[in-house]
């Protein structure tokens, strides 16, 4: 029915662009399930991403549908793990979380490295924000947006070093300081893309995804 209306509206781009949502929702619907699928995986993959795993078993399962949903040509995934909310409960809880989410990281960023897949696959690892040395609690971290760490890994993104520091007691960046749109210029570079052209008219008014600002930090290419 699209059709034929578009057919009578050439060029109309709404238009054009539902049929194109529509086709992508039937090729997900028919393609998925047979992603998702992990029962033809090796046993070692799955020890290597920790599925089975009572502590992480959950997002083992996620990391590993993450690299086949990326073979099969997806080229932006995000996975979240939820929780970490630590006001109280500190010592328990960051070490059942940390335990939820590390082993399947590590599996994921080896298992890409060793199909040669790391270079070409941009992996940023986030949180909502930092963490403070100070609670309302007893035994807990209440939020600091001043200062925080996120980690870059493949994709053209230098290894093995930090970039920036915080001072000594974590509160605030002191060096290295990257504002929300230098990070997305950052990556938006280590994909190939210019975040300066990456702009398009709304409303009467040029719009990007960085803004008015974002700087790109070359000391993070390799």
């Amino acid at each position: 029915m699209n059709g034929h209306l578009l057919a009578r509206r050439e060029g109309d781009s709404q238009i054009e662009a539902v049929r194109r949502s529509y086709h992508t929702a039937k090729v997900m619907q028919t393609s998925v399930p047979e992603i998702m699928d992990i029962s033809a995986e090796s046993q070692a993959t799955l020890e290597l991403y920790g599925v089975g795993d009572p502590g992480c078993d959950e997002f083992a399962k996620a990391c590993l549908m993450a690299w086949k949903i990326s073979e099969s040509g997806v080229r932006y995934i995000q996975l979240s793990a939820g929780n970490w909310d630590h006001h109280g409960g500190l010592k328990e809880n960051i070490k059942r979380d940390s335990t939820q989410v590390d082993r399947p990281i590590a599996g994921l960023l080896a298992d890409l490295k060793q199909r040669n897949l790391l270079d070409e696959t941009l992996v940023v690892w986030g949180g909502e924000f930092g963490r403070g040395h100070h609670s309302s609690s007893a035994d807990g971290r209440d939020h600091n947006h001043k200062g925080f760490s996120m980690w870059m890994a493949g994709g053209g993104a230098k290894g093995g070093f930090a970039y920036g520091a915080t001072d000594e007691l974590g509160i605030h960046a002191v060096s290295g300081r990257m504002h929300t749109n230098d990070m997305h210029a950052t990556m938006l570079h280590l994909l190939g893309i210019d975040h300066e052209r990456l702009t398009y008219s709304y409303s009467g008014r040029e719009f990007r995804l960085t803004d008015l600002g974002g700087v790109v930090a070359k000391d993070i290419v390799a």
